[in-house]
């Protein structure tokens, strides 16, 4: 399906980030080695790739809002519209050598998700979603959720809580809760990835909480347009506001809210 101009755009930004990443990307099993280690060349590599898009985005849609994970708010004079972006999302993946990270990219209409972007540059894999137009890999596979509908068959993804993060004791008795019940539990390190895998069919059901807006805005919109639910965990429209996250098919999403309901 050809790209909106919208798209191209966004596309165009994921990509050019993405070469910088995966550039950088090649150097930190070198760094690896070193006593001092390669997180500050990892921050180097984040902050570079979000100057790129920045860049990118602002001169093909002079005037749209941003909201950075390293810049925070940039207020534009189009109050409308607003980039919601991750350059790098799964820093400590990126940071141990593990191709399993992305660049997201969301925008937001008068406080609509209507646009998104995931790109892996380490396996080349696009994810890419329009309101109202479907969701697609590669600019060639649409996507669609994965149609399993009991627990008991399902492969759930989810996020662990890492050291100076709050929740641990929560997380500890969902995962109990919720491991009794699926045939399989994952943690891959990227919310951006896990939401674009549930649109792609990968995964069945992923939760997650205490998250930013640009962990999960272009993924949000994955999910939907490939025809599952991304809600908060209370089944709201709040995601963006609350950190937490459920996503998958609607029978999937209704056996897992109770689980979760702490």
């Amino acid at each position: 399906m050809a790209a909106s101009a919208l798209m191209n755009v966004m596309i165009a930004a994921a990509r050019k980030a993405g070469r910088s990443l995966a550039r950088d990307f090649g150097e930190v099993e070198n760094l690896q080695v070193s006593v001092k280690g390669p997180a500050n060349f990892v921050s180097a590599a984040d902050h570079k790739a979000e100057d790129i898009i920045f860049k990118e985005l602002s001169k093909a849609r002079p005037g749209y809002g941003f909201l950075m994970e390293e810049r925070g708010e940039v207020e534009g004079v189009d109050k409308t519209h607003r980039w919601i972006v991750d350059p790098l999302d799964g820093t400590t993946n990126f940071l141990h050598g593990i191709p399993h990270f992305a660049i997201s990219i969301g925008l937001e209409r008068d406080g609509v998700l209507v646009a998104g972007v995931v790109y892996n540059p380490a396996t080349d894999e696009l994810f890419t979603a329009e309101k109202g137009k479907g969701a697609f890999l590669n600019d060639r596979r649409r996507l669609r959720v994965a149609a399993r509908k009991t627990l008991a068959d399902a492969v759930v993804v989810t996020g662990i809580p890492h050291r100076g993060r709050p929740g641990h004791p929560r997380f500890m008795t969902e995962m109990t809760t919720v491991m009794m019940e699926v045939a399989g539990l994952r943690r891959s390190g990227s919310a951006a990835l896990d939401l674009a895998y549930i649109a792609a069919g990968r995964y069945d059901g992923y939760w997650e909480r205490n998250l930013k807006p640009w962990d999960l805005a272009a993924g949000i919109v994955l999910v939907r347009e490939a025809g599952g639910l991304a809600t908060d965990v209370s089944g709201k429209d709040k995601a963006l506001d609350t950190g937490d996250i459920l996503a998958g098919n609607s029978a999937i999403i209704k056996a897992l809210q109770p689980l979760l309901a702490t």
